[in-house]
């Protein structure tokens, strides 16, 4: 009877292997275009060395940045800059092509996620950096 049992059990799990995969490509959703692989987070870290160290004099210079996409809507994260030290418009636009980016990923991939809404927290000034704040955005 343990045998029995025991060869069950074996050919149960062989029967529950799955195929190996690259790990450095995402699996793609049956019917996606093949898509270039981009490199993982550069256009994030090209965000993070634009913004660098978000100095600022007082809290009208610090805004918050929506960064990349999740599954279920709305941006991955926040960072804080500096209008006085950051050119905000190239910076939109990199924060732009980060949730386009993630957006395709998502859809490549059929990646899923549980539904969590992340308010904008807005950012301050404090010991003279832009820190993400804890309510709402700064005007």
């Amino acid at each position: 009877m343990k045998n029995l049992i025991l060869i069950l059990l074996f050919g149960a799990t062989a029967a529950c292997t799955t195929q190996a995969h690259d790990s450095a490509t995402p699996p793609v959703k049956d019917g996606a275009p093949p898509v270039v692989a981009l490199q993982p987070g550069a256009t994030v870290s090209e965000i993070k060395r634009l913004i660098g160290t978000p100095t600022c004099t007082d809290n009208a210079q610090c805004r918050s940045l929506p960064v990349g996409a999740l599954a279920c809507g709305g941006p991955q994260e926040y960072l804080p800059y500096s209008t006085a030290k950051t050119d905000e418009k190239a910076l939109l636009a990199l924060a732009e092509r980060s949730k386009t980016e993630r957006q395709a990923e998502i859809q490549r991939t059929g990646e899923m996620s549980i539904c969590i809404h992340r308010p904008d927290p807005g950012a301050v000034c404090a010991a003279n950096t832009c820190q993400l704040g804890s309510g709402s955005p700064a005007t």
